[in-house]
């Protein structure tokens, strides 16, 4: 796992490419075939405020999740999709967690992520990042909060 350095559209791209139509559809709330220039920059932006990191596996180059945190004073928005080849080897529990205790040593208390309500897995992931502490349902999405109480267990 490493940090994207600002402005690596291409570590971005690279990932999207890697996600089905379904896991897109899930990631980004709808039908999402192509990435415009725009969506690259501001996915790909990375500084004070916007944390993001990549995870890669041994013997593949390209990267195998990302992981997205965004703060809005103590509250951050994150998301996080990992590459259809790579699912379900935990690649997405490693990232949360490290999102979230860098959520921490920035002093956020709480972490807020809208989840297509057909991803019942990112669901239980965000819930397993800290105490729940509301859920909101609009148009098929569900707007998840937790609180980043002192040191929660990420139970895998």
């Amino acid at each position: 796992i490493r940090p994207l350095r600002n402005g690596d559209t291409a570590t971005v791209a690279a990932l999207f490419s890697r996600l089905s139509r379904r896991s897109r559809e899930q990631r980004f709330g709808g039908a999402k075939p192509r990435l415009s220039e725009l969506e690259l920059a501001h996915l790909a932006r990375s500084d004070a405020d916007h944390h993001v990191l990549v995870a890669y596996v041994d013997g593949d180059d390209q990267p195998a999740g990302i992981a997205r945190l965004v703060r809005e004073g103590p509250v951050a928005e994150v998301a996080c999709a990992v590459a259809d080849v790579c699912q379900d080897r935990g690649i997405g529990t490693v990232l949360a967690g490290e999102l979230t205790a860098v959520a921490r040593a920035a002093g956020i208390t709480k972490l807020r992520a809208t989840v297509h309500d057909a991803n019942p897995r990112s669901l239980s992931l965000l819930a397993r990042c800290g105490r729940l502490l509301g859920t909101r349902w609009s148009a098929g999405e569900r707007e998840i909060v937790v609180s980043l109480d002192p040191f929660p267990p990420l139970v895998p």
